[in-house]
C-alpha cells in the first residue's frame, strides 16, 4: 500500500439511525482529496433494523451480540462486493454505546475479520484510542470537512451540520492548518427521537419530507424546557450518545402525532439554533448533510431560524448521502499513513491523535 500518495479506500458507515449501510470511494493521500468514486447503499430490512435496534446499549462481551455482529459484517461484505477494488477499507462498524465520561465507548464489529473475508487491509477502531486519552471519541469527521472546504477553494469561515441520529457541526476555516483551523461538537438529538417516535406511533422509519411535523403545532414551551438542560451550555468539543435525548419521546407522548412531530423536528432545529455561540467566528454559510436534510420542514426552519446562508450539500455539488462513508475512507488513508484523525478542537482530546488500528487480511 502507498501510504503518501494518492490511493483508493472504500470508507462504511452504520450511523445511529439505523437505515442501512453506505460505501463509498476515494482517492486521496490522507490530506487532500483527489477524486470521488463511486458509492453504494446497502439498506437494512426491517427485521434486521429490529435486530440493531434491540443491542443498543450493550457493552462488549454482553451477550446476544455475536449474530448482531454478524448481520453487521454481512451486510458491509454485500455492499463491498459492489464496488471496485480498492487497496484499504475504512471500516466504522456500529455503535451501540458512547460514554466518553468514562473513557469507553463501543462499536461492533470485527475489523480483523472484515479484512480476512475481503482479502484488504482494514482501518478500523476508530474512536477508542480518543476516548482512552480523554477526548469524546466523536465527531470524527472533522477533518474531513477541513479537506472538503480545501477541495471546494472555500475563503472564509464556514460550518457544515451533519444531521444523522445525532446531529454534529464543524466550524471550519480552512485557510489554516486544521490543528487551527476546526472546531467541532454534537449539537444535540437529530433524526433518532423523530425516527423513534415514527415507527412508535404509525409504523414508519421516519417523516418521509417531513409532511406530518409540517401538519403540526410545535409546542414551544417543551422546546424551551428542552434547551434549559445543561449540554447546551457546555462549551465545546462535546459529544452525545445516539439515546442521550431518548426521553424525548416520553415526554411529547402527551401530544397528537402531527404536533408530537413538529415539536422533534423543532428541538433538532433548536440545538443548531443554541450552537451558534459556541463557534469562533460566525461563518458565512452552513451546509446540510445526513438524512436530515431530506426533510424538508428541518431545511425550511433552518433557512428561517439561521442568520446565514443555508445550503443543503448536495447543492455544492457533494453527495451527503456518502458523506460519512467517504469520511472514514479519508480517516482510513490518514490512519495508514499515521496522520491526526482527531484534535483538541473537535473532540477534546490532550493532543493531536492518530487514532484507529490496520488489520491486514
Amino acid at each position: 500500500m502507498g501510504v503518501n500518495k494518492p490511493i483508493w479506500v472504500t470508507g462504511f458507515m452504520s450511523g445511529t439511525s439505523l437505515d442501512g449501510v453506505d460505501a463509498a470511494c476515494l482517492l486521496t493521500d490522507g490530506v487532500d482529496i483527489c477524486e470521488f468514486g463511486p458509492s453504494v447503499y446497502r439498506p437494512y430490512s426491517a427485521a434486521e433494523r429490529q435486530m440493531l435496534q434491540s443491542v443498543l446499549g450493550k457493552w462488549s462481551g454482553a451477550p446476544g451480540l455475536e449474530p448482531v455482529s454478524e448481520l453487521i459484517l454481512a451486510a458491509h461484505l454485500e455492499a463491498w462486493s459492489q464496488l471496485p477494488p480498492a487497496e484499504l477499507i475504512g471500516f466504522h462498524g456500529q455503535t451501540l454505546c458512547h460514554d466518553p465520561q468514562n473513557f469507553r465507548t463501543h462499536q461492533l464489529g470485527s475489523g480483523a475479520e472484515f479484512a480476512r473475508r475481503a482479502g484488504t487491509a482494514v482501518a478500523w477502531d476508530f474512536r477508542s484510542e480518543d476516548v482512552a486519552c480523554g477526548g469524546q471519541g466523536a465527531p470524527l469527521a472533522p477533518i474531513f470537512h477541513w479537506a472538503l472546504a480545501r477541495y471546494k477553494q472555500i475563503g472564509e469561515p464556514m460550518a457544515i451540520v451533519n444531521l444523522g441520529g445525532v446531529g454534529n457541526l464543524t466550524w471550519i476555516d480552512a485557510r489554516l492548518p486544521a490543528e487551527q483551523g476546526l472546531l467541532a461538537f454534537d449539537t444535540g438529538p437529530a433524526n433518532a427521537p423523530l425516527n423513534d417516535f415514527m415507527v412508535k406511533t404509525t409504523g414508519q422509519p421516519y417523516d418521509e419530507g417531513g409532511a406530518l411535523a409540517a401538519s403540526g403545532r410545535v409546542d414551544e414551551e417543551l422546546v424551551a424546557l428542552f434547551l434549559q438542560r445543561p449540554y447546551f451550555s457546555r462549551s465545546a468539543p462535546k459529544s452525545l450518545d445516539r439515546d442521550s435525548f431518548s426521553d424525548m419521546v416520553e415526554l411529547v407522548a402527551q401530544l397528537a402525532p402531527a404536533d408530537a412531530a413538529a415539536t422533534l423536528t423543532a428541538l433538532c432545529v433548536a440545538a443548531i439554533e443554541a450552537a451558534l455561540p459556541l463557534m469562533p467566528v460566525q461563518p458565512k454559510q452552513v451546509w446540510i448533510s445526513g438524512g436530515g436534510r431530506k426533510n424538508s420542514e428541518i431545511m425550511r426552519q433552518l433557512a428561517m431560524k439561521l442568520p446565514m446562508k443555508v445550503y443543503d450539500i448536495d447543492d455544492i455539488g457533494l453527495d451527503g448521502d456518502m458523506l460519512e462513508a467517504q469520511a472514514f475512507a479519508y480517516l482510513a488513508a490518514r490512519v495508514a499513513r499515521g496522520l491526526a484523525t482527531s484534535f483538541p478542537a473537535t473532540t477534546a482530546a490532550n493532543a493531536p491523535l492518530c487514532g484507529g488500528k490496520i488489520s491486514l487480511p
